[in-house]
C-alpha cells in the first residue's frame, strides 16, 4: 500500500480521536482519545521519514498521558451517562468529514515515498561525511547540521520528565496528608 493512503488513514483516525475527545463527557475517557491523536501524529511522523520527531512525539505524549490521567483518577471528573446533541455532531462530522476530503489531495501530491522531499537531504548525503568526518550519517546530520534542533528535542524531553516527576510527587505528598495519623 503506497504511503498516502497510511498517511489518510492515520489523518481519519486523527479526525475521530479527535471528535471522541470533544463530544465525549467523561474526562478520562477525553484524555485517552487526545492520546489516540498523540499517538497517529507520531506514526505519522514515521510514514514522512521524521524518526526523531516521531520518537518525541511519542515519548511526550506518554508523559503528557501519565500527567493528565494522574491529575484526573481521582476527581469527579467523570460522567455517567453519554449526552450528544445530535444536530451538533451531525454538523462536526461533516465538517470534518469535508475537511479530511478537501486535505486527500495534499497527501497525493507528496512525492514517492524514498524520494528526498528538499534537496537540502541530498547535499546532506553526498557531503556530510566529507564536511563532517562521521562515519554514521545520521549522528553527523543530528549532531552536526540539525544540533539546535536536537537540543530542543532534548529540553521537550528534559521537561516532560519533570513534569511528570511534579505531579507525582504532589500528588504523593497529597495522598500522605490525607492519610490517618
Amino acid at each position: 500500500m503506497p504511503i498516502e493512503s497510511w498517511l489518510i488513514y492515520t489523518l481519519g483516525i486523527m479526525l475521530l480521536g479527535s471528535i471522541v475527545a470533544l463530544e465525549i463527557r467523561d474526562i478520562l475517557s477525553a484524555i485517552i482519545a487526545i492520546g489516540i491523536v498523540g499517538l497517529a501524529v507520531s506514526a505519522a511522523f514515521l510514514f514522512l521519514q521524521a524518526p526523531d520527531l516521531a520518537i518525541v512525539q511519542f515519548l511526550f505524549e506518554i508523559f503528557a498521558l501519565v500527567i493528565l490521567v494522574r491529575a484526573f483518577i481521582g476527581k469527579k471528573a467523570h460522567a455517567d451517562t453519554l449526552s450528544i446533541h445530535k444536530v451538533y455532531a451531525f454538523l462536526v462530522a461533516l465538517a470534518l468529514v469535508a475537511f479530511f476530503f478537501l486535505f486527500t489531495p495534499v497527501f497525493r501530491s507528496l512525492p514517492p515515498f524514498g524520494e528526498p522531499l528538499l534537496t537540502t537531504s541530498s547535499h546532506y548525503l553526498t557531503h556530510g561525511p566529507q564536511e563532517t568526518g562521521a562515519a554514521n550519517i545520521v549522528a553527523s546530520i543530528v549532531l552536526d547540521y540539525r544540533a539546535y534542533d536536537t537540543m530542543g528535542e532534548v529540553t521537550v524531553l528534559f521537561t516532560a520528565i519533570l513534569g511528570a516527576l511534579t505531579v507525582l510527587r504532589m500528588s504523593r505528598q497529597t495522598q500522605k496528608g490525607r492519610e490517618p495519623k
